[in-house]
């Protein structure tokens, strides 16, 4: 479509500054002009003029630890038994419902089987599926016995994981993954309490393998994330170069030095979506408050709250995206984090949004063209029916969202969003 004029909105433009009364001209797939007050872009450069009404306009979410193929199980082993070619329409599925959450960008944390995300994301690309902008992950490489290694001795299991010990294992298999396609690369270098044979304090990975990883990954222009709750693989996946750390709830002292050290260079996912459900709502899975305790999910949720304030303090960038798409988790709900953040960790409603938009365009190394309203940046736009500065829970209503507007091209029309049908904002 030709030049499209957002007028009378009110631009929350990702910086940090305060939003501010305005108006948007979007041409092509880019933003070209960025104006305060009302009337100050001439109308005859635009073919379509959109009436914002006062409703907030701001950039397109990114989520920062995606898995659009986890698709609803309640145990992981169970994204193992789904054939590929159903498993492939349900990611496809979740991509567009991810989308339709305002979500227009996703870095996947992981996928369930290798081609899964890389299919997905170049339908995409080729216009051929609705969806966000994709980087696409591998399976989480781990450690035999590692988070993931579904196997016993007696039975032989598929789970989401492809199993590689020692670093000429790892260096195999990060190869193959890219040779397939992918953009990012995961590691889980911890356990999870999921795991009673590999608990969240275990470290499943040593030095010499995730330097591999690092050193193939980089090396092919990827980039790696890893599954890190215990203090020394956070210490591992700093010291050897790891792009995006998830978790961290243990960390020490020393690693959170370690992670300030590198802010530059590093970014942070908490994931604590699946911990807050897990603790205060799977209890119609099995999860009840007796075996939250025995999991020591309680004290993961309170160390995560505890850690993530530091980090704030310490100016790390965290990013959301709280592992999303358990039957506790499900997707499209992924906007939740963002209450999480002000409500767990001390964000104010604008940090936990710059967390949401303007690190996660860093985060999918488009930082100086995506994540913020700003002239000559992606035209990611979402307009908001009402402030979620006022009320950041309003993020997770998709009827909230009146425009859903992605490289230029709206995808949600605003103009159906009758005034009449409006809710009234705070």
């Amino acid at each position: 479509m030709g030049p499209v004029l957002l007028t009378d909105v009110i631009v929350l433009d990702a910086s940090g500054a305060e939003p501010f009364p305005g108006e948007v001209l979007v041409q092509g797939n880019r933003i070209r002009t960025v104006a305060r007050g009302r009337g100050q872009i001439a109308r005859e450069q635009a073919q379509t003029v959109i009436d914002g009404q006062g409703m907030t306009l701001m950039p397109g979410m990114v989520e920062g630890h995606c898995h659009p193929s986890f698709t609803g199980v309640s145990m992981p082993f169970h994204l193992g038994m789904i054939p590929p070619e159903e498993h492939t329409l349900k990611t496809a599925a979740n991509a567009k419902l991810l989308l339709e959450s305002g979500f227009t960008s996703i870095y996947c944390a992981a996928s369930a089987k290798p081609r899964l995300d890389i299919v997905v994301r170049n339908a995409i690309n080729a216009g051929e599926l609705p969806g966000p902008r994709m980087r696409a992950a591998s399976p989480e490489i781990v450690a035999t016995g590692g988070l993931g290694d579904e196997r016993q001795l007696h039975l032989h299991r598929e789970s989401f994981a492809l199993i590689a010990d020692g670093p000429e294992e790892i260096r195999r298999t990060v190869r193959t993954c890219i040779r397939e396609g992918v953009d990012n690369i995961k590691l889980n270098v911890s356990g999870d309490d999921f795991y009673p044979h590999a608990p969240a304090g275990c470290t499943t990975y040593m030095d010499d393998e995730v330097r591999m990883a690092c050193e193939i990954a980089h090396e092919f222009g990827k980039q790696v994330a890893t599954h890190s709750r215990s203090a020394n693989s956070v210490k591992l996946s700093v010291r050897n170069g790891v792009d995006c750390i998830y978790h961290c709830e243990f960390a020490d002292e020393e690693a959170l030095d370690m992670m300030e050290a590198a802010k530059d260079r590093i970014f942070l996912g908490p994931a604590v979506g699946l911990l807050h459900n897990t603790v205060y709502e799977a209890g119609p899975w099995g999860i009840t408050p007796e075996v939250v305790e025995q999991m020591g999910m309680r004290r993961n949720l309170e160390k995560t709250c505890e850690v993530y304030a530091e980090v704030k303090k310490r100016g790390i960038r965290v990013v959301v995206g709280g592992d999303y798409g358990f039957a506790w988790t499900p997707q499209g709900t992924n906007a939740r984090d963002l209450k999480h953040f002000v409500d767990l960790f001390g964000y104010s409603p604008m940090e936990a949004l710059v967390c949401a938009t303007r690190w996660g365009g860093e985060l999918m190394r488009m930082g100086g063209e995506l994540g913020q309203v700003k002239e000559g940046f992606l035209a990611d736009l979402l307009l908001v029916d009402g402030n979620p500065l006022a009320d950041i829970a309003i993020m997770t209503d998709r009827d909230r969202l009146a425009m859903i507007m992605k490289d230029g091209a709206i995808y949600k029309d605003p103009r159906s969003h009758a005034r009449e049908a409006r809710i009234a904002a705070e």
